[in-house]
This record gives C-alpha cells, sequence and structure tokens, in this order.
C-alpha cells in the first residue's frame, strides 16, 4: 500500500509562512527576558499578517505549527512553557476568529491578539502551575506589556501589510 499526498499551492505557503515564523520564534527564544515569560511576540507579525492576506484557517495552522516545531526545536516541548505558548496561541486564535466580521488593522488585531495570548497564558499558569491567588498581582504588569508589544507588533505589521498592499497595486498595475 502506498501512501501519496497531494501538495498544493496553499500548503507551500504554510509551509513558508510557518517556517519564517518558527526561525523568529527561536532567535527571539535567545533574547534575555524583562520578566519570565515577557517576550516581544514578534513571530505573531507573521501569523496577523497571513491572518489579514489569507484567512484565518491557513493562520491557524502557521501559528500551531509554529507553537509545535518551534517547542521541538528549543527543546520545550511537553514542558508548562509549550503549554502556555499553546494557549496563548489558541486564545490568540480564538479572538482572531471571534473578529472577523470586524474591519479592526494591523495595529488593532495585534493589540487584540497580544491581550488575548497573555490572558490564556495567565488562566493556564494560574489553573495548572500556580494556582495562587498572589499571581493576580502579576495580571496588570503582564497586560501593561501585552499592550505594549502588541502595539509595537502592530506598527511593525501595520508598515509590512502597507508595503504588501503596494506591491499588489503595482503588480496589478503591471498586468
Amino acid at each position: 500500500m502506498k501512501l501519496t499526498f497531494d501538495i498544493t499551492r496553499e500548503d507551500h505557503l504554510i509551509a513558508r509562512m510557518t517556517a519564517l515564523a518558527i526561525a523568529i520564534h527561536v532567535l527571539e527564544s535567545a533574547f534575555p527576558s524583562p520578566l519570565p515569560g515577557v517576550k516581544p511576540g514578534l513571530a505573531n507579525i507573521v501569523i496577523i499578517l497571513v491572518y489579514m492576506q489569507f484567512g484565518w484557517r491557513i493562520a491557524a495552522w502557521v501559528s500551531l505549527l509554529r507553537v509545535l516545531v518551534g517547542s521541538l526545536i528549543i527543546g520545550t516541548f511537553l514542558t508548562p512553557t509549550f503549554f502556555l505558548s499553546l494557549a496563548g496561541a489558541l486564545g490568540s486564535l480564538g479572538i482572531l476568529l471571534l473578529v472577523r466580521p470586524i474591519p479592526f488593522g494591523p495595529v488593532g488585531l495585534c493589540l487584540l491578539a497580544a491581550l488575548s495570548h497573555i490572558s490564556c497564558q495567565f488562566i493556564v499558569a494560574f489553573l495548572l502551575f500556580i494556582p495562587n491567588t498572589g499571581l493576580f498581582r502579576l495580571l496588570p504588569v503582564l497586560l501593561t506589556f501585552a499592550t505594549f508589544f502588541g502595539t509595537i507588533s502592530g506598527i511593525i505589521s501595520a508598515r509590512i501589510w502597507k508595503m504588501i498592499e503596494q506591491t499588489s497595486t503595482e503588480s496589478n498595475l503591471t498586468h
């Protein structure tokens, strides 16, 4: 019995975007963190841009594959870090799914995704790893960092999105 798979252009797109997100994720993991678990989340720029250009389903594939493969490369697979990362990714994807009908720009999407990401990570940390109400004292600090980094990611995403739109417009004019 021979197994065969039809590989589509969409599969190639997902693979390329996932590779880019993983590379950014792995690079970012080498940087020191201001607080445990606080990272800029620059790989999420890729997810937001994929979401805006290709839709939620492809963004979900890229995001979840980034978490899985990134954790295998970094060595955090099935550790608390993996589950926190997965919870954050699922939270971000959940909010992106909920706001699909609303025309948010890159800054709004990044901000919503970052706040959802940290909120879901916090809930999982509280329920599974640190069930102490003292943890709630960190929540305002974490939400502040998420707001800051989500806004920065949004600004970067907006600039890249503008370049994508200009390239697309120029390409349409020449064809």
